[in-house]
């Protein structure tokens, strides 16, 4: 893989409005290399020997977590998991000290997932380690947009000029956010559609168009990415029933139909099946949603390799 004039080195990968497209364009490029190290019979490179990332998760999470320690441990790298159900959070331990307790241990990346906005800027400001945001509360999440890019890439689509669909639980939902500012950084054109409650109020001031049906939004769409119902996050009455919320904005196949026949689904997960999205939508030839999975581990084995070695030891991943 060639070298590049843009580094990462050091850099805190915090949201991705704040990267330019050269630097996520290096991102998506790394995360090919690093795929073809997952296809190997032996998935280890010593790129990070020695070195050690902790992952301090906040909130549940099956897909994000696994992939980041996969991540790490695919580079070489010591990789620790710390989520609030074994740690000495469930004793009243608080954000702060807990930061600073594990820089005693040495750690060069802290990937932090945490349930209020703004969470891993704060960290920045107490830590020195460089800081992947793994997600806060309903701000970012800026590996899930990097894969979801990388997902449509690798289908052979560049985000130029495609029209991409954000259909459901906009409000509430870091990945929309993430998305929306990617993909009109990357020239794309965004659409979204969900029930009025469960849209930002500045909405279109995000640089979508706004649909008040989610057929106009999803009408001759090259992607559709579909949101989860984050009932954790809600307030009830938001809408009617999730009968209700399905029989008006659920994806099911007929909806489906109204995209483009070579529409890439997209969907962060966990699914609510036969609420957001039909048990045949999931399943379907378009959906990409499995494959989201996978390339997630490839994109964050990406930023861990490049905010660690700035790309300097490429050479370990030829």
């Amino acid at each position: 893989m060639a070298k590049s004039n843009v580094s990462l080195g050091g850099r805190d990968i915090l949201d991705l409005e704040s990267l330019s497209v050269e630097e996520i364009e290096l991102i998506l490029k790394t995360a090919e290399e690093m795929k073809k190290i997952m296809k190997r019979d032996i998935k280890k490179v010593p790129s990070l020997r020695g070195k050690s990332i902790i992952n301090l998760f906040y909130e549940p999470s099956t897909r994000t977590r696994t992939s980041f320690e996969l991540a790490g441990k695919y580079l070489g790298a010591d990789v620790v998991n710390i989520t609030t159900g074994n740690s000495s959070v469930v004793k009243g331990e608080c954000l702060r000290d807990t930061i600073l307790t594990v820089l005693w241990l040495v750690f060069v990346v802290f990937v932090l997932l945490y349930c209020i906005v703004g969470a891993a800027v704060y960290v920045v400001n107490v830590a020195d380690p460089v800081i992947i945001n793994a997600g806060d509360g309903a701000h970012a999440h800026p590996s899930q947009g990097l894969l979801d890019m990388f997902t449509i890439r690798e289908q052979g689509k560049s985000l130029k000029g495609l029209k991409m669909a954000i259909i459901g639980d906009i409000l509430y939902s870091r990945v929309a956010r993430t998305n929306i500012a990617a993909w009109n950084k990357m020239g794309a054109e965004v659409h979204v559609a969900g029930p009025m409650t469960l849209l930002p109020h500045d909405i279109e001031a995000l640089g979508v168009t706004v649909h008040k049906h989610v057929e106009d939004a999803i009408a001759d769409a090259d992607v559709v990415d579909i949101l989860r119902i984050q009932l954790e996050r809600q307030k009830k009455g938001l809408f009617p029933t999730t009968r209700e919320y399905a029989r008006i904005f659920g994806i099911n196949e007929k909806r489906l139909a109204l995209a483009k026949p070579d529409v890439t689904v997209l969907h962060p997960g966990p699914m609510n099946r036969g609420l957001e999205i039909s048990w045949e939508v999931g399943y379907c030839d378009n959906a990409a949603i499995r494959t989201e999975v996978q390339n997630g581990v490839a994109v964050r084995m990406a930023l861990l390799f490049l905010t660690l070695t700035g790309g300097k030891h490429i050479e370990n991943v030829d």
